[in-house]
């Protein structure tokens, strides 16, 4: 057996297979590229909890064999706070959509980026409401269409990692599923951040976001993918409307600052007189 296929059937939940993606979609891919970033990191299985709430890419935790938690639509990051508080020793990430983060989750993801809670939080998105029939999300690009946008959509999409850096997070990247050899390293990266850590992925929906955009193929999403993806390093000497419909990809923020369950660990010791 190829020592790729050994890692990944390691920390499956081979009994849950097949999965429910459509053939072409990117979620597979980034599955594959957070399960080598785990290996990578030679994490332990059992100190690991992967939190989703409603969404294409919230049932990947049925698949995992880790701590795993499906919850509600939106609540993904309010019920990982709570994992993180309880149990600060885990390593705890939450698998969201742009749709479950961005839009009902929105206020969650402000806070947590805000508090610099020691979670890391994975974006797959695919610009579109995939579970539900395809509807705009808070991510679909501006004049694309969708099914409650048939002549196209007219609302401008959220920048996520300019967000969550505005936010707080203490690490920002964004990346997409074209770039599989990249996507591992940057999740490792991300998780080896102690505070928030936020991805933002970009992942093909050929069937509800493809079928509608003349991106009718797999083939022709990985392509659109690579030929609308910029660098940070390039993107830096592009102007702003050079830039316009791309996306910028890499690591837009990495430094330190209190995290969020270590000053509240000292906010009791010194309540219990064990401050030092």
């Amino acid at each position: 057996m190829p020592r790729s296929q050994a890692i990944n059937r390691q920390y499956l939940r081979e009994e849950h297979f097949p999965h429910i993606w459509y053939p072409g979609c990117g979620h597979g891919i980034i599955m594959g590229a957070f399960l080598r970033a785990v290996e990578t990191l030679q994490l332990d299985q059992d100190k690991v909890a992967v939190v989703s709430g409603i969404g294409c890419s919230s049932r990947l935790p049925g698949y995992l064999d880790f701590n795993t938690l499906h919850t509600t639509h939106g609540r993904a990051l309010a019920f990982a706070t709570g994992v993180k508080l309880a149990k600060p020793e885990l390593t705890v990430v939450v698998m969201t959509g742009d749709g479950d983060l961005a839009a009902i989750g929105g206020n969650h993801f402000i806070h947590a980026a805000r508090r610099n809670i020691d979670i890391t939080c994975i974006c797959f998105n695919n610009h579109v409401y995939g579970m539900t029939s395809g509807q705009v999300s808070p991510t679909t690009p501006f004049a694309a269409n969708a099914t409650t946008a048939p002549y196209g959509n007219v609302e401008h999409p959220f920048d996520l990692c300019a967000l969550s850096e505005a936010a707080g997070a203490t690490y920002v990247a964004r990346s997409t599923t074209y770039h599989a050899v990249q996507l591992p390293r940057i999740i490792r990266k991300a998780i080896e951040n102690p505070g928030f850590s936020f991805m933002d992925v970009i992942s093909g929906c050929p069937i509800y976001y493809g079928r509608r955009n003349d991106l009718r193929t797999p083939v022709a999403l990985l392509q659109w993918q690579k030929d609308n993806s910029v660098t940070v390093q390039q993107a830096a000497k592009m102007t702003r409307e050079q830039r316009e419909g791309k996306y910028v990809i890499g690591e837009f923020v990495d430094r330190r600052a209190s995290e969020f369950c270590s000053e509240y660990q000292k906010l009791i010791d010194r309540a219990q007189g064990r401050a030092a």
